[in-house]
């Protein structure tokens, strides 16, 4: 059996997150949905649960950050290519995301990034597979 990854992610509007990831590509599977919640697929063993912030907060005894203000983690998916890194950061700024920074070229990796609706840092990849890091500098 492969390991699933579930992440979770404190949202502030439920509905305006789903609309955002649906413009970006992503389906939810509707038995982990609810006015609370969704399960947000990435993969067959990737998932992103996205929880209304009231209900993520009745996981932890912890402050929930404000990712707008503070950096929680980096979420890195990878992509099959330099085009689809760009097409998916072009989604996610139509659809309402903020870009932090520019593309970053290693020659053997390729990176950009944008901010979701609520702040989180989300890290699109493509790296080559006919080539390895000598270093990262």
């Amino acid at each position: 059996m492969s390991t699933q990854i579930f992440l979770n992610l404190a949202v502030n509007d439920l509905n305006r997150s789903i609309e955002f990831f649906t413009k970006l590509g992503y389906s939810f599977n509707p038995k982990f949905t609810d006015e609370k919640a969704t399960c947000m697929i990435i993969s067959d063993n990737i998932f992103v649960m996205l929880l209304t912030r009231p209900f993520f907060q009745t996981f932890t005894n912890k402050e929930i950050i404000d990712a707008h203000k503070a950096v929680e983690c980096s979420i890195a998916l990878s992509a099959e290519s330099r085009e689809a890194v760009n097409e998916m950061v072009a989604k996610a700024e139509a659809a309402g995301a903020t870009i932090p920074n520019p593309a970053s070229d290693y020659g053997f990796m390729y990176q950009h990034s944008f901010e979701d609706l609520d702040g989180h840092h989300w890290e699109i990849v493509w790296m080559d597979p006919n080539s390895s890091p000598e270093h990262i500098s």
